[in-house]
């Protein structure tokens, strides 16, 4: 291969991806411009503030409903026995450990800061250090309702789960009912566009098509081939055989 030809072949595989790139970018852009596209964008936007109204009004019901739980749903939690020495509480086995475990209650949390103050600087801390103290614990312990529990415990969240399942039940009804609307909504249509076609067959009879006969064969794919070929013909202003003349010399030699 000659060097022009080399350079040749270069510019017409350069030429070919360009050509490639453009096509991509169009089938792209036809996506783009689509209307299912377009509403399926739509549609992710309406959800994410479907989404967040039906939090709102999902937290509003389970508030209600955990109203005797000692702070409310956020104190639906379980903690899971320990089973190793870090889920034990804060200095657990060690110098720090003053006994407060894996929870407490939130009530005592200025003594349990006093007691971890004085366990860390004697009983002559200062405001500071007692401040100190109380940060450690509020770092090591996330208050769930009414009760502080140590991070490194296991917990099942059953707030989390009650709010998860009524959240899906109201968007699943929800969805259904918008669904079922829908489906009403295309079966009327039918049904109107139907009925105002019959009404036009009435007006205009000699319109209406002709019922099918459930008795005649349907057309065999050489019939509808010679049909095409026959409307072809026409078109170009040719004479045309009717399709069965075509389709019978066909046949016949295959029958000998």
């Amino acid at each position: 291969m000659t060097k022009e030809e080399k350079k040749a072949a270069k510019a017409q595989r350069r030429a070919e991806r360009k050509e490639k790139g453009k096509g991509l970018w169009a089938e792209f852009k036809e996506f783009i411009n689509k209307g299912n596209a377009f509403m399926l964008a739509v549609g992710v936007v309406i959800g994410g503030a479907f989404s967040a109204i039906v939090n709102a009004f999902v937290n509003i019901l389970t508030s209600l409903a955990t109203w005797p739980v000692p702070g409310g749903l956020a104190g639906l939690v379980s903690p899971l026995p320990a089973i190793t020495d870090v889920q034990k509480g804060l200095g657990a086995g060690a110098h720090l450990d003053i006994g407060i475990g894996q929870q407490f209650a939130a009530a005592d949390l200025l003594d349990k800061a006093d007691a971890l103050a004085t366990k860390l600087y004697g009983a002559g801390y200062s405001d500071v250090q007692f401040v100190d103290a109380k940060g450690m614990l509020t770092s090591n312990y996330t208050l769930y309702g009414k009760v502080y529990y140590y991070n490194a415990t296991a917990l099942i969240n059953w707030g989390t789960l009650l709010n998860a399942v009524i959240a899906f039940v109201i968007i699943a009804v929800v969805l259904f009912i918008i669904v079922k609307v829908a489906n009403s909504a295309a079966a009327k249509k039918a049904q109107m566009e139907e009925e105002a076609l019959e009404r036009y067959y009435l007006k205009h009879p000699e319109e209406r098509p002709a019922p099918e006969d459930p008795a005649k064969p349907k057309p065999t794919t050489e019939e509808l081939l010679a049909s095409i070929l026959v409307e072809l013909k026409k078109a170009n202003g040719e004479e045309a055989p009717e399709p069965e003349e075509i389709v019978a010399p066909e046949t016949e030699a295959a029958e000998e």
